[in-house]
Order: structure tokens, then C-alpha cells, then sequence
């Protein structure tokens, strides 16, 4: 096989970045660049840095935007960066460079939910289906050509952690496919088509502005305390709404049966219309 490009840069985090890694340091016999591993976003349980020790693969810790930029800069090979779960928005001038290729996995089907945190924003939104893109990078956010998408279902239960691990494996398929094409420079893309009403969202934009109201649908509630469910990762800051005049934060909420009901000062109910109830734990403000 063969291919014109002198490196692959890999930049993210999570899991879905480490089997991409993986995949990446597996096929350098193939084509016989050289790999190389950057950390922007620092996390505490990550597992990129033991996969490049494991597999003898330069590594960098770059969380400085302007550092990371002028590395980058700096690199005169023919390169292939891959930006899988990165945050780091890549300079036009660095983008626009004859010997930079840059594909981006985002984590919805663009051109719908361009921008930050799309698992949110499609559950909140009562989508039944939503996927994953690779594509390439252009000076505008999220606007290059689609390489490739996979799509799956959004289940009525969903919550966001559990979509975005979803999301995650399809990046991971989906980079398996189109890899070959890439460096090959052969990947059939095409443009995405922009509707006029296509609007960016943004990391500081919250479903229903982190508040709601008890008197909305209970699926309307329950779309929006899903739509923010990240577990233990905290994305955004706990929702709040009105108790008895009283500013209150969602502790937990739970889908439950009537005959599981439990009564406490700190809790209320929301019944469904198919008879379920919202458990909404709370605590006042």
C-alpha cells in the first residue's frame, strides 16, 4: 500500500481515541509513516499515554492552545492530523497548509448539531437518530467534506453518557473504514449542504438553559434531565427549577413504577401519561 503522507498526528482523549490509536500504530507497517500521539485536553484516567509507552509511540502533553498551534506549525512533512474527541480548533493558517490534511470526528450526523456537546442537544431536541461524521477540517467549524457517517437509534429511556459511549464505538468503526481512503487520498467525500437555518451550538449553551418548568410534558422533563446526564462526569451544572416558590437543584431523577413510589420531603413525582411516574430527587437552594 501506498501513500504520500510522512505522518499521522492523533490528537483527543477517551476511549474511542485509544482504539483509534491502537489502529493507527497496527497499520504503520503498511504504509510506513510515523505516528505520533498528542494529549490536549488533560484527563486523569487516560489511557492514551500507556498505549504510546505499550507501543513505542511519541508522546505530548500540549494543553496550551498557542503551543500546541506553533507545534503544529512547525511540522514541514506531508501529515495527516486526526483529531478524534478534540476540542481544539484548528488555526485557518495551519488548515490551509499544502502539507496538512486534518479529518475530525464529530459526534452527530452534520450538518445537523454542528458544535459542542450534540448528544445533548439531539436528545433534548426528541430526535429518534443521530450518528457520527468524519470529515475534513476547513476554516469554518464543523463545515468540511463528510467522508463517511454511521447512524444509530436514540432509545426513549437514553441518556447522554450512554449515547455518547455509543457515539463512541461508531467513531471508532467508522475511522477503521474510511482510513485507507484518507491516506490513500482517494475517499470519496462531498460537501455537506448547509441549511439556512443551521445555527452553531456552543459550549456554554445548556438544554432548556439548565431550567425547568414542573408544569411542562413529563416527556419534555424527561428529555431535558437525560439530554444533561453525563453520570459522574459533570458537563454541565446540576438543573434547577421552582418548589413551592423556592429554587431548587436536581439531585436525581429515576423513570419509575407507580407501586415503587416513596414519599420524602425531598422528593416529587411527575406522572406519564402511560402511568409511570418521574422521580425527581431535590434539594433547595
Amino acid at each position: 500500500m501506498k501513500t504520500n503522507f510522512e505522518r499521522v498526528v492523533i490528537i483527543g482523549y477517551g476511549k474511542a481515541t485509544g482504539e483509534i490509536l491502537k489502529y493507527a500504530a497496527d497499520r504503520r507497517p503498511d504504509y510506513g509513516y510515523v505516528l505520533q500521539f498528542i494529549e490536549h485536553e488533560i484527563h486523569a484516567l487516560s489511557v492514551t499515554k500507556q498505549i504510546c509507552e505499550e507501543r513505542g509511540i511519541p508522546f505530548a502533553s500540549l494543553p496550551d492552545k498557542r503551543e500546541l498551534g506553533e507545534y503544529l506549525g512547525k511540522i514541514q512533512e506531508k501529515t495527516l492530523i486526526v483529531s478524534a474527541s478534540n476540542n481544539f480548533l484548528f488555526p485557518a493558517a495551519l488548515v490551509e497548509r499544502e502539507n496538512m490534511t486534518i479529518i475530525n470526528f464529530h459526534n452527530a450526523l452534520l450538518p445537523d448539531y454542528p458544535g459542542r456537546n450534540a448528544p445533548s442537544w439531539v436528545i433534548y431536541q426528541g430526535e429518534a437518530r443521530t450518528g457520527i461524521t468524519w470529515h475534513y477540517v476547513t476554516a469554518g467549524v464543523d463545515e468540511g467534506n463528510i467522508i463517511i457517517q454511521k447512524s444509530c437509534g436514540i432509545g426513549s429511556d437514553t441518556k447522554a453518557y450512554e449515547l455518547t459511549e455509543t457515539l463512541m464505538d461508531l467513531a471508532y468503526d467508522g475511522f477503521c473504514e474510511c482510513f485507507d481512503g484518507v491516506l490513500q487520498e482517494n475517499a470519496e467525500a462531498r460537501p455537506q449542504g448547509f441549511s439556512p437555518k443551521r445555527r452553531m451550538y456552543r459550549s456554554t449553551e445548556i438544554p432548556g438553559d439548565g431550567f425547568f418548568d414542573l408544569n411542562e410534558p413529563p416527556e419534555k422533563l424527561y428529555r431535558l434531565l437525560r439530554s444533561v446526564d453525563y453520570g459522574k462526569i459533570g458537563i454541565f451544572p446540576p438543573l434547577q427549577m421552582e418548589v413551592a416558590g423556592k429554587r431548587a437543584e436536581v439531585l436525581r431523577y429515576r423513570k419509575i413504577a407507580p407501586e415503587k413510589r416513596t414519599e420524602g420531603a425531598d422528593m416529587l413525582y411527575v406522572p406519564f401519561a402511560d402511568g409511570m411516574l418521574l422521580k425527581i430527587k431535590y434539594r433547595l437552594l
